[in-house]
């Protein structure tokens, strides 16, 4: 059975800072590639980044580059999403996702997390 499982949400005051997870299980994503998505209410589903697990190579959406980071740990079997400097527009039911090439489109993803809310105040 493959699994992505993510965690981490919270409530957070803008300014501050969060750190998802996404625990995957069922099989070896060591050939995949890792991608983080958001979605706000009445809003398209975005993507954040995205991470090569081979060589950690990543990409990342205008709106949160240099304030996330998209990094994994093999041994854990589990990439995150680090967040800081938090605004109330990050505020989204975050997904994780896996995909056979490295893309931000979430139409080449084929496995997806059941997401976790983050809520940002202002």
């Amino acid at each position: 059975q493959v699994q992505l499982v993510e965690s981490g949400g919270g409530l957070v005051q803008a300014g501050g800072s969060l750190r998802l997870s996404c625990a995957t299980s069922g099989r070896s994503f060591s050939n995949y590639n890792m991608g983080w998505f958001r979605q706000a209410p009445g809003k398209e589903r975005e993507s954040v980044g995205a991470i090569r697990w081979s060589d950690g190579t990543t990409l990342y959406a205008d709106s949160v580059k240099g304030r996330f980071t998209i990094s994994r740990d093999n041994a854990k079997n589990t990439v995150y999403l680090q967040m800081n400097s938090l605004k109330p527009e990050d505020t989204a039911v975050y997904y994780c996702a896996a995909s056979t090439i490295m893309t931000m489109s979430p139409r080449r993803y084929g496995y997806w997390g059941q997401g976790t809310q983050v809520t940002v105040s202002s």
